[in-house]
C-alpha cells in the first residue's frame, strides 16, 4: 500500500474514472490565499489535474433534509 503524505488523498476522479492520488494546491501553512489561517480547500489529481474542492459548507437543501423540486406548469 503507498503512503500518502499529509499534502496528499485518494479520491475518486471523474476525468480519470477511477481513484487517484490527489496533491493540494497550497499545501505549506499560510499558502492559500482563501484561506490563510487554514487548509486549503483546493485538491488536484496528479494525473489529469481535475480539481477537487474538499471541507466546502453542505448546500441549504442538504443541511434542511430536504431537496426542492421543480414546480411544473399545468
Amino acid at each position: 500500500m503507498t503512503q500518502l503524505s499529509s499534502a496528499q488523498l485518494a479520491r475518486h476522479c471523474a476525468g480519470c474514472n477511477e481513484e487517484r492520488v490527489f496533491e493540494q494546491f497550497h499545501a505549506e501553512p499560510a499558502s492559500c490565499p482563501d484561506l490563510p489561517e487554514g487548509d486549503c480547500q483546493e485538491w488536484a489529481c496528479v494525473v489529469c489535474g481535475d480539481a477537487l474542492f474538499v471541507g466546502l459548507p453542505a448546500p441549504a437543501s442538504a443541511r434542511s433534509g430536504s431537496i426542492p423540486t421543480a414546480s411544473r406548469a399545468a
